[in-house]
């Protein structure tokens, strides 16, 4: 079993940077982080394979978020820069039993609650 906790989450004008979190605990391969907004679909923002080695990203936030995870304290992590109105949602953090990496949510087994990321002009 594997449990997710996010947090860093906020409330940031447009231009802004913030750094999400998400601590894991059990035992983690493929992450990625989610994000929905309102009456939108589930979408997937970046990934992370089980080492680091490799990352993903959407291209709506290329060149702005960067994905990390550190193995030894057990967290992932999403810096946000240049934060756009369109990148307000809430914000998942995901793991998969598999090691490699895809940007579908049917990859990934545990999810955590979400955290809320709120970009205002």
């Amino acid at each position: 079993q594997v449990k997710l906790v996010e947090s860093g989450g906020g409330l940031v004008q447009t231009g802004a940077s913030l750094r999400l979190s998400c601590a894991v605990s059990g035992r983690s391969f493929a992450m990625a982080w989610f994000r929905q907004a309102p009456r939108k679909e589930r979408e997937f923002v970046a990934s992370i394979n089980w080492n680091g080695s490799k990352t993903s990203y959407t291209d709506s936030v290329k060149d702005r978020f960067t994905i990390s995870r550190d193995l030894d304290r057990h967290t992932m992590a999403l810096e946000m820069n240049s934060l756009k109105l369109e990148d307000t949602a809430v914000y998942f953090c995901a793991s998969s039993r598999y090691t490699t990496i895809q940007p579908t949510t049917d990859w990934y087994d545990y999810w955590g609650q979400g955290t809320q990321v709120t970009v205002s002009s």
